[in-house]
């Protein structure tokens, strides 16, 4: 993975954040049963760390990243790597290979399978806090948006009022859709990764995790200055 998975993540997301801050998109409708059916189905992971474990749910609507996801968790791809870059009021970022036994003060986020996924946007599936998505490269070198094929970010973000919303869709010239604009103004979230990097999961329990990681002492490359590795496991596999 080239080095600009991280500085075009980092600029695109920290020039909207620290701002302080026409396309329109709709919410797709589904019904109660299709609901409780998908909930009944989700892939459930546990991801465990020093400062507490995140349990989380992989969205059977995007299968290319959840499939990619749980193959990786399987070989135990993540196990023992590092949460290598973290933005506290931003996310916290993983799935690095080159992470694991990494000399302290080395830039990370490099690393990765040779292969990319597609992107599998879903005008429901936003960057609301506790979002599990895919890092990648920058629209530069990368215009259909591809996911790598092993790193990911877990969204903290803010809350937002809705002047700030308002000065946001000016500012990136789209209109945010009811579900986005009722999200970022009560739990909070990342507003204007939507649609630009593909979310594939939430976390459902363990958000103050997320909390204590972004709030971690770091280094000039984000990384913290203490190494905070994670495993992941499947806890619940009805796809099995």
């Amino acid at each position: 993975m080239k080095q600009n998975v991280i500085k075009f993540f980092l600029i695109m997301g920290l020039n909207f954040y620290f701002s302080n801050s026409s396309q329109a998109y709709s919410t797709i409708a589904i019904s109660d049963t299709n609901k409780q059916k998908t909930k009944e189905e989700q892939v459930m992971i546990l991801i465990h760390t020093d400062y507490g474990e995140m349990k989380a749910v992989l969205y059977n609507e995007t299968p290319l990243h959840r499939d990619n996801f749980i193959k990786l968790i399987k070989e135990g791809y993540y196990d023992s790597t590092l949460f290598h870059r973290v933005i506290d009021g931003f996310m916290i970022q993983g799935g690095d290979p080159e992470s694991k036994n990494a000399k302290q003060g080395e830039m990370l986020g490099n690393g990765g399978p040779d292969y990319t996924i597609p992107a599998e946007f879903r005008t429901e599936l936003i960057h609301r806090r506790g979002a599990l998505a895919a890092a990648r490269t920058g629209d530069n070198i990368n215009p259909r948006k591809e996911s790598s094929g092993s790193q990911f970010y877990i969204s903290q973000g803010r809350v937002y009022s809705q002047e700030e919303l308002n000065m946001l869709q000016r500012r990136m010239g789209k209109t945010f859709s009811p579900l986005q604009i009722s999200t970022y103004t009560s739990e909070g979230g990342i507003p204007f990764l939507d649609y630009e990097y593909t979310v594939f999961g939430q976390v459902i329990d363990g958000l103050e995790v997320i909390d204590k990681i972004a709030a971690v002492a770091k280094d000039r490359f984000d990384r913290p200055t203490k190494d905070i590795k994670m495993t992941i496991s499947i806890i619940k596999n009805p796809l099995k």
